[in-house]
């Protein structure tokens, strides 16, 4: 009897120690799946066949065809693709060997789920995104080499029998980039683009007007590029007294802004435009300066920071060009949501021109211990930009000094100082995307050693805090559905590069898809680092982007 006891808790404790190592194996994927269980077995992705249900969307289709002629450039094995009738009941029967992609209305936009085994590989989704996102994670599973343009036959074209079931937790998954302080090529921006989408990104904020320049060509306002795509020069360092003397800019053709818009599309990714208003509008008062307070003459800035120089809504002239450039940038961007900026717009100009003060004895305005009577003619001038971009069917997002004041319903709120401007907007029912400096600034410095650092603006935000936000914080369970979802910014007063620009965005960028994709209970910093230097930075690596090594070189608890 005490024999048998012994071996029964014997095989009882292999078989814990058994279920321990399953649990704990986990795959090197970022963003890390809902729900993942590792089998034993692998399947042989190298010469395998794709068969796709015709039920499938054509542009999935197109997806996974891509796919498959890529498996076989870089695998050196042809991989068929075919989409035959009644695959979806022969897939069911287990009859079909290979990658087999069937369409199930059951899922959500952007869910997707995935069966290997040693066999097959089956992949559902309901739409566009979710087969999307499935090729992702399976160029993940695989081994670097399918990123690369060359065949790598001595590579280990296995990936392990896995069930997958994924979704993302949020529907706006953003990164912002300013091209108005420094310019970016149009290969620049879809490099930028391309990085986005391998990590599930789906929101491309562009930040498109400064007071240091200009960079959207409108058909009806053609000074805006001409004139204000251009400076003379640009401060040295963060010295604001300097100038280099060298004239600086460029802007983005209609062509080049449709180019970009469809490249963004194939991946998954809208393009949200930002034209920042009323403050921030010195390139633009500098091409039309009768819209200013004093009429000028206006430069475009050769200096970071925040002029007091913005457009005067005093001159009726102001709103038929706020009209003009609203309803044009409208057309040309097929997005959701229009960015009117609504932030740092100093009133000091206001308070001193006869126009704005006829104009708000006009409106009735007056200070009160809310804001000011200047505050609310901000609110006046954002409350007609909503109203002009509802009649073209948008909606807009303002960065969170919209709700100083008076707040149209419907605008959507930016909460980037801190997230207190999230809070309060959902509290009064706005819709919030949360993006507080003090998390998503990637313009902030990634280590201490800021002498071995890229000059930046100041700050200190390491991988690890990018990873530890809970965009949910201090929002009621009632109010959690305001919460659209979440971004980090990338301004560029300080980086004048695109390897700089990688720099910055990179790893930082891979612990913010977490954060908007993965739900609490699947985040682990411990995994994600080793997932990160373990595979994800071979994979940058071999697609040429630069990075910050500082989540191997420096403790994550700086």
């Amino acid at each position: 009897m005490k024999i048998s006891l012994m071996l029964s808790l014997a095989a009882l404790a292999v078989f814990s120690l058994e279920a321990c190592a399953k649990q704990e194996k986990v795959l090197n994927l970022v963003p890390y799946p809902q729900e993942v269980t590792i089998s034993s077995g692998t399947f042989k992705v190298s010469g395998a066949a794709f068969n796709c249900d015709p039920a499938v969307d054509a542009r999935s289709q197109e997806a996974i065809r891509k796919f498959s002629v890529r498996l076989s450039t870089t695998s050196g094995k042809v991989s068929t693709f075919t989409t035959p009738v009644g695959l979806a009941a022969s897939a069911e029967a287990g009859k079909v060997k290979g990658f087999v992609f069937t369409a199930d209305e059951t899922l959500s936009s952007g869910e997707y789920s995935i069966e290997v085994s040693g066999k097959s590989v089956k992949v559902r989704s309901s739409d566009f995104y979710g087969t999307l996102y499935a090729i992702e994670t399976l160029k993940q599973l695989m081994p670097v080499a399918v990123y690369g343009s060359k065949a790598d036959e001595n590579a280990n074209w296995h990936i392990p029998c896995v069930s997958i079931k994924d979704a993302p937790r949020f529907g706006y998954r953003g990164m912002h980039l300013d091209c108005a302080r420094h310019f970016f090529s149009v290969d620049e921006v879809k490099k930028y683009l391309d990085v986005m989408a391998m990590y599930k990104l789906n929101r491309f904020h562009w930040h498109l007007t400064e007071d240091q320049g200009w960079r959207l060509e409108l058909k009806k306002y053609p000074e805006l590029t001409l004139i204000g795509g251009f400076r003379d020069g640009t401060m040295i360092g963060k010295d604001f007294s300097s100038d280099d003397g060298i004239r600086y800019g460029g802007y983005y053709t209609q062509e080049q802004v449709k180019e970009i818009i469809r490249y963004a599309d194939e991946r998954g990714i809208t393009v949200i435009p930002e034209i920042d208003l009323p403050g921030h509008m010195l390139a633009a008062l500098a091409a039309y300066p009768q819209l200013g307070c004093t009429g000028g003459p206006y430069k475009v800035w050769k200096r970071w920071g925040i002029s007091d120089e913005v457009l005067c809504p005093g001159k009726p002239a102001t709103f038929e060009f706020l009209k003009g450039v609203l309803s044009e940038v409208a057309d040309l961007f097929p997005s959701e949501y229009i960015h009117i900026g609504g932030d740092e717009c100093p009133k000091t100009e206001w308070e001193k021109c006869p126009d704005c003060q006829r104009l708000i004895a006009k409106l009735g305005l007056k200070d009160d211990k809310n804001a000011s009577a200047e505050q609310y003619l901000q609110n006046y001038v954002m409350t007609f930009c909503q109203k002009v971009l509802e009649e073209k069917g948008k909606k807009v997002i303002g960065w969170d000094e919209i709700l100083e004041g008076d707040l149209e319903e419907g605008a959507t709120v930016m909460s980037w100082r801190g997230t207190a401007g999230g809070i309060k907007a959902a509290k009064m029912g706005y819709d919030v995307i949360m993006t507080p400096n003090s998390y998503y600034y990637l313009d902030y410095y990634q280590t201490k050693d800021t002498e071995n650092e890229p000059l930046a603006i100041g700050g200190y935000l390491p991988v690890e805090k990018c990873y530890s936000f809970d965009p949910y914080e201090s929002i009621a369970p009632e109010l959690q559905h305001h919460i659209l979802g979440v971004q980090a910014n990338l301004w560029t007063e300080y980086i004048p590069s695109n390897e700089q620009l990688e720099y910055m965005l990179l790893p930082r960028m891979l612990a913010l898809c977490e954060v908007q994709w993965c739900k609490p209970e699947n985040r682990d910093y411990a995994r994600f680092k080793t997932a990160v230097t373990d595979h994800q930075f071979k994979i940058l690596d071999l697609l040429g982007y630069n990075y910050c090594k500082a989540i191997v070189e420096h403790p994550a608890d700086e």
